[in-house]
């Protein structure tokens, strides 16, 4: 029986999505601005920009959007970070 993860919209929780942000490619910045998805993704200076006056819920969201759509090199990796990865990309 396999355990279906769901997102937990925690501190803990956002700090466990930067962190596996932390091991790609991507500058993950906070920044104001007017962003109608809550983030900005600048993909040929690999910058991800999230909206710092988000509510935590929406910072979480935003994240998980942008993972599910910058290429990761999953080998690149932590084994914690590579588990979480693979739980989001499941996860619809």
């Amino acid at each position: 029986m396999e355990k279906k993860s769901t997102i937990r919209y925690t501190q803990h929780f956002l700090n466990k999505l930067e962190d596996l942000f932390a091991e790609t490619d991507f500058v993950l910045r906070y920044e104001k601005g007017n962003f109608k998805s809550g983030y900005c993704l600048l993909k040929d200076t690999r910058i991800a920009i999230i909206n710092k006056f988000f509510p935590l819920e929406g910072k979480i969201n935003s994240l998980i959007d942008i993972i599910k759509e910058i290429e990761v090199q999953p080998e690149q990796l932590s084994a914690k970070n590579q588990k979480l990865y693979k739980q989001l990309l499941q996860s619809a």
